[in-house]
């Protein structure tokens, strides 16, 4: 065979073999030199199927990158350890198992934040758990593409190094093909599509209703009397119609420091309201936790440049936080501990590591990748992001700290916030109507294999696998609600719910948007070169344009965000399924089921889009990967 070719074997036996438990695969060492090969002879197998004298066929899958080894592999049909009878079952699931843990072990080397895989770069990784040979060819031209495309634009505005105008950032806006973007240039300046975005932009998690203005936050009735129409500031939150959103979390966090030049952060907070439109609304901004003199309100009543650049200052704190919150840790940190445990602690045969393994792929590579060229020393987010480099580890530990099982459930986090029954809230909307998908599809898989809420508490793997995600992964995080244990159906199915739907829906709602809300640059600052302002009234356009982005920093911004929400080559969409881990009929059915339910759900969202000017498509499930590679 050639490298890339793909072939079918048949191998047929002279001899009645009998009940095939288990099929066996021996590769052998190359016999050429090594001094005459370029690299390493791997086979990848995808599975072996057995055909009986009576014509049945089993099925044994692989799926797995095959050199100088032996591997024993069992039948698709999914089996927890208490229906596995035979003693060589029994013990192949306790030899998969410890095998696989003393592969892949807890790496704890970064205090405070969720667990890694201990491998350090990209070329320490199994084969396994890399790219193939086309997203490896997809990833890498993408981030040529974007990093080539920046060095024109800073080449085409050379000697330019800062802006005079906002209206100068066009000469970095070509070749621009979204929608999206292309709106929010026209329209960034209106106070709805700046409220508009804490709902359906690329961080919609953040905004809550507000039950009770901060102490710290003293804003008047006198202050947005204007803003209100006919209603007091007392009576719009009595009403549930106020709302806010603290970046409280960046406080004290040190500014970088990008081509020998001092960025600056704030830790802004933005009181909203639902005006008679049904649109969020900024009615004040405060741009530091702490109140005082130097520490200004600003309303839309003030001018025109003082309320422009305070919500700027909000939408640079959004920038600052969405990567290395929302994003890293809510999303890719927590679906490599997901993914680690379920390696360490469940044998291939086991029903719940059938049901997550396609939720997983290419993730621990896109983190070891991330961690190597995002977020280290050196790395491309430290020429991009306004927070230091210690503030860029301090902000996602705080987060951490602040993690409950509660926060990755959609339905409970919506509820906490207090924002169930906002409308025009198309996250809200498309994350439920996705959610209860995973969560129709996942409850029906669980039925299929535990009988009764006794068969979850006897399963020793399940029960291990829980155990060992929640210490080994997280840390014992405190006050979290995390579950360490599994009574009951319900709760497993509402765990694998949040772990399939962080992996796929809530992922594509966070990443899937970046370049169509930060492409022009004015819009989401990525960093800001001026601190804060502390007064009003003496704000002129050139301090403005002395602090959004420089040429170079906002054509790194643009590649960026288009690299990150690029659709990659070869994408599985949610409910997706190649590679056949299961072969009851009765859980193929429920697969169909739930590609159908997508499906239906694709359908609804795009009825509901025509009638809006800006269409929500984040969450469409032919949108959706169905596990982080990006």
């Amino acid at each position: 065979m050639e490298e890339g070719t793909e072939e079918e074997y048949v191998v047929e036996s002279d001899v009645d073999l009998g009940e095939v438990w288990m099929v066996e695969l021996e590769v052998s060492a190359s016999s050429v030199p090594d001094y005459w090969m370029l690299g390493r002879d791997y086979w990848f197998c995808c599975r072996v199927t057995v055909e009986t004298p009576g014509r049945d066929q089993l099925h044994f899958p692989c799926y797995r990158w095959l050199d100088a080894c032996t591997v024993r592999l069992r039948s698709s049909d999914a089996k927890l350890a208490a229906d596995d009878f035979v003693p060589a079952l029994r013990a192949h699931r306790q030899e998969e198992v410890l095998e696989r843990q003393s592969l892949h072990r807890w790496s704890t080397t970064i205090r405070d934040l969720p667990s890694s895989i201990d491998f350090q770069t990209v070329d320490d990784l199994p084969l396994d758990l890399k790219f193939n040979e086309v997203k490896r060819l997809d990833h890498q031209g993408s981030v040529k593409r974007a990093l080539c495309e920046m060095q024109l634009k800073r080449f085409v505005n050379v000697p330019r190094r800062s802006w005079t105008s906002l209206e100068e950032f066009d000469r970095i806006f070509w070749n621009v093909d979204s929608p999206i973007a292309v709106y929010v240039k026209q329209h960034w300046k209106e106070d709805w599509i700046f409220g508009y975005q804490f709902l359906n932009g690329m961080n919609p998690v953040l905004i809550r209703r507000c039950g009770k203005i901060p102490d710290n936050f003293p804003v008047t009735e006198a202050m947005v009397r204007s803003s209100l129409g006919n209603a007091t500031l007392q009576q719009t939150l009595q009403m549930g119609r106020l709302y806010i959103v603290d970046y409280k979390m960046l406080d004290g966090l040190e500014g970088n420091i990008i081509n020998e030049e001092q960025q600056y952060l704030a830790a802004p907070m933005c009181l909203l309201h639902l005006d008679q439109h049904q649109r969020i609304m900024p009615l004040a901004i405060q741009l530091k936790q702490k109140p005082g003199l130097d520490n200004p309100i600003f309303l839309p009543t003030d001018s025109s440049l003082d309320w422009l650049q305070a919500k700027m200052w909000v939408r640079n704190s959004d920038a600052n936080h969405h990567p290395l919150v929302t994003h890293l840790l809510m999303t890719h940190l927590m679906a490599e501990v997901f993914f680690v445990a379920t390696l360490r602690q469940l044998p291939a045969v086991h029903p719940v590591y059938k049901l997550l393994i396609p939720h997983f792929r290419y993730t621990v590579q896109i983190n070891v990748q991330a961690r190597e060229d995002l977020v280290g020393e050196g790395a491309i987010l430290s020429r991009l992001l306004a927070i230091g480099p210690k503030g860029r580890l301090l902000l996602p530990q705080r987060a951490f700290k602040d993690l409950t099982y509660s926060s990755l459930c959609l339905r409970d986090n919506l509820d906490q916030r207090g924002v169930t029954d906002l409308e025009k809230y198309y996250y809200k909307d498309d994350g439920l109507l996705v959610w209860g998908a995973i969560e129709r599809f996942v409850t029906k898989v669980v039925d299929v294999y535990y009988r009764g809420d006794e068969r979850v508490r006897c399963d020793l793997e399940l029960q291990a696998w829980i155990a060992d995600l929640t210490q080994g992964g997280l840390h014992h995080l405190k006050g979290s609600g995390m579950p360490t244990a599994f009574r009951n159906r319900a709760e497993l199915s509402k765990f694998l719910t949040m772990v399939v739907f962080t992996c796929s829906g809530q992922h594509a709602a966070v990443n899937n948007g970046q370049y169509d809300w930060a492409a022009w640059v004015p819009n989401t600052p990525s960093t800001m070169r001026r601190p804060p302002p502390t007064a009003k009234g003496v704000l002129t356009m050139e301090d403005i344009m002395d602090t959004v982005p420089s040429l170079s920093q906002s054509s790194l911004q643009m590649a960026i965000a288009w690299s990150l929400s690029k659709q990659p080559e070869g994408m599985r969409s949610l409910g997706t399924y190649p590679e056949e881990h299961f072969s009851e009929e009765r859980v193929r059915s429920i697969i169909g089921e739930f590609q159908a339910e997508l499906r239906h759900i694709e359908h609804e969202i795009r009825k509901r889009n025509d009638g809006l000017e800006l269409k929500y498509e984040y969450l469409l499930p032919s949108t959706i990967e169905n596990s982080i590679t990006t």
